[in-house]
């Protein structure tokens, strides 16, 4: 009987990731031997994640996969990065936006999270180029809440981009923007692989007020080809206690207000409410 049901897939896979990124490669036996599961499994995770292109499977395990300028992995493969990270960075995101506003919320999967706790931010309108972002807010309806897809070109994460987006953002007053990226750094400031989503992502910034954000710790020196807006350009950067010393200067040194989650804190929290719905479960079985 295969072993792979002790641990969830999803977690398991960022298990993975996190292990073949800190070391540049990893074998399939030291992968099974650290997540308690069989090495058949552990084949199975490596083709589903070499598939979406986070990692390179190669006889006997598995290396890093590496990234260019112009990479941009599908909505999936990236969701699957950083989970905890991510559900910190937007749970604290979630406390800047303010009831009777009107935001931005940019493409990406931390900005995916953090739709997921405005579902209770009353009297709120929000513009959104992110096929997926709509869908949440979607799923949660509530009257007094007002969605606005932009149209545009899809991008492999689900961005709607392009000359029909930027001219429906141009026309826009919002109160703030929230701004996932590909990667940020000291010379290049923030950054995404495509150009379109670039441009996008500054008539965003050219119509709001503010500019927040989300962007994890292994952002950090990652740099795309084209630039959105220099680290100084952001209100406020909500990224997680895993960013570098150089980073947080950097920031510093620009004048940009930084604030750190706590992403062991988010994940434990999470893990605590998983144990106590299964416990819920098995009482009322």
């Amino acid at each position: 009987m295969d072993t792979g049901s002790r641990t969830a897939s999803p977690q398991r896979h960022e298990v993975i990731v996190a292990e073949v990124r800190r070391r540049g490669s990893v074998r399939v036996s030291e992968l099974a031997a650290l997540l308690g599961v069989s090495e058949m499994t552990v084949r199975r995770d490596l083709s589903m994640l070499d598939g979406d292109g986070v990692l390179l499977k190669v006889h006997g395990g598995a290396v890093a996969a590496e990234e260019r300028s112009t990479d941009e992995p599908g909505f999936e493969a990236k969701s699957l990065r950083n989970m905890a990270e991510k559900h910190s960075i937007a749970m604290i995101a979630a406390l800047r936006a303010r009831h009777g506003s009107a935001i931005g919320v940019t493409a990406g999967t931390t900005t995916w999270q953090f739709a997921y706790h405005l579902v209770d931010i009353a009297d709120l309108t929000v513009v959104t180029n992110s096929v997926r972002v709509a869908d949440v807010l979607y799923q949660h309806r509530r009257p007094d809440r007002t969605v606005v897809l932009t149209g545009g070109v899809r991008t492999p994460s689900d961005a709607l981009v392009g000359p029909v987006a930027v001219q429906a953002l141009r026309l826009l007053h919002l109160d703030a923007v929230f701004m996932g990226v590909h990667g940020m750094s000291a010379h290049a400031g923030f950054t995404t692989p495509n150009l379109m989503e670039a441009e996008t992502n500054r008539a965003f910034i050219a119509s709001a007020q503010r500019l927040i954000v989300l962007a994890d710790h292994t952002k950090w020196n990652v740099t795309g080809l084209s630039s959105i807006a220099a680290l100084g350009d952001a209100d406020e950067i909500v990224s997680d206690d895993g960013l570098p010393d150089d980073a947080r200067r950097a920031v510093a040194e620009q004048h940009g207000r930084l604030t750190l989650a706590d992403a062991a804190f988010t994940e434990a929290l999470f893990s605590e409410d998983s144990s106590m719905n299964e416990s819920s479960r098995q009482r009322g079985a």
